[in-house]
């Protein structure tokens, strides 16, 4: 089989998979926000942080929840990377230096998770476990529980309450992030990413000398960061890291787990508001762009040019080769385009045309199908922008959903 027939099968089964899982998983989350019953580990929850969840909130109330919620999280992991020197399971690791701290928790918090650092020689991983990750779950939850609230504005009439942000929030988390995460992590550990807590170890080079690894909760941290969009890596080569991303499979997973909530919430989003043509309306948008930006990369980083990219069959410059030209480019596209930032070969090297997409992908501004949350609020707005613009020019008031 060669390389291009490899590489629009996979797509190809990335669709069907995404397809599989639309209606369920969208219809699921619809359920999870509209209920008002409360599983007995949230009303924990509740009782932890002093929140009343049956209060409605309007829209002052919950952006004062988010951004407390943000503040204190900001806060709680910037503190646990400057007292890392005393943390047991450190690895012997200092503490983080407070700009580097500081940077590292805004990041992580905004769901943004660039990092200036490298994570196997930097963090612990008592900072790995109880302070990224978690941010990894709770900042996604965020993104999803603003998109929630923006479609209960929709949804309901003669009304300013959007609903709870304490409720949306651990909801998130718990019905949806943390079984997903860890179905998914057991599905990394089965492929031969890792899991544990060992220390770091030297081990020997084919041409002698030796070199240090150290282990890590990497299958589990690996699940969320594509689930919740992070991006975040474990290690420096991020998803290029065998450790992390093993074999071929892992990473059309991989790529799956990047897109399948974005994608999922356009579904939810035609369900809450009663009108599931609606969602199909978003979703065709969101699937027609990422499936032409695919393509298009795939055509210019197979496109041959000279005897070293015949011989390669396609631009392998910077690309595992476990992976190929066509799954690399799969999740160029897939990471740019949500805003995820997880990568598994270096954008820079890619083509000049290829190179361009990954970054007209980060303007296009999370659409696309965007991050978690943040992808179907980003459409709606374009889309109260799009009707906005087209009533003035038709000369009617513009209006959208009876909005």
């Amino acid at each position: 089989m060669g390389p291009v027939l490899a590489g629009v099968l996979q797509l190809f089964a990335l669709i069907g998979a995404l397809a599989l899982v639309h209606v369920p998983l969208g219809n699921y989350m619809a359920r999870v926000y509209s209920s008002d019953r409360h599983w007995r580990v949230e009303k924990w929850v509740y009782k932890g942080i002093g929140a009343n969840p049956d209060t409605e909130m309007r829209w002052p109330a919950y952006l004062r929840g988010v951004l407390a919620f943000s503040a204190v999280s900001v806060l709680f992991l910037y503190l646990l990377q400057r007292v890392q020197g005393v943390l047991p399971l450190s690895l012997g690791f200092k503490a983080i230096d407070p700009d580097q701290a500081f940077n590292t928790a805004a990041s992580f918090v905004t769901n943004t998770n660039w990092q200036s650092y490298y994570g196997e020689q930097a963090m612990g991983h008592v900072v790995q476990t109880a302070g990224l990750a978690v941010q990894n779950f709770v900042s996604a939850a965020v993104g999803i529980a603003v998109a929630v609230a923006l479609v209960r504005g929709f949804a309901r009439s003669r009304t300013g309450e959007l609903g709870n942000f304490w409720a949306d929030l651990v909801r998130g988390v718990i019905r949806i992030l943390v079984p997903g995460a860890a179905i998914a992590a057991v599905v990394l550990v089965a492929c031969g990413a890792i899991q544990n807590f060992s220390g770091i170890h030297e081990v020997g080079q084919f041409m002698g000398g030796s070199q240090q690894w150290n282990g890590g909760a990497v299958a589990s941290q690996e699940a969320i960061k594509e689930l919740g969009t992070n991006g975040g890596g474990y290690f420096n080569a991020n998803s290029a890291h065998p450790f992390e991303n093993p074999t071929p499979f892992t990473n059309l997973f991989e790529i799956f787990l990047l897109l399948v909530v974005p994608f999922s919430l356009t579904r939810t989003f035609g369900v809450m508001v009663g009108s599931v043509k609606q969602g199909y309306a978003i979703l065709a948008t969101m699937a027609t762009i990422w499936v032409g930006f695919v393509s298009l990369m795939m055509w210019t980083e197979f496109a041959h040019h000279g005897p070293a990219f015949e011989l390669a069959r396609g631009a392998m410059e910077g690309k595992e080769v476990r992976f190929g030209v066509g799954s690399s480019s799969i999740f160029a596209v897939s990471t740019t385009l949500t805003s995820t930032g997880a990568v598994d070969s270096f954008h820079s090297s890619f083509t000049g045309l290829g190179g361009g997409i990954t970054m007209l992908g980060m303007m296009l501004g999370e659409i696309a199908p965007g991050g978690t949350g943040s992808g179907l609020y980003g459409m709606l707005i374009m889309a109260i922008i799009a009707v906005f613009i087209a009533g003035l020019m038709v000369g009617r008031t513009p209006e959208y959903l009876g909005k």
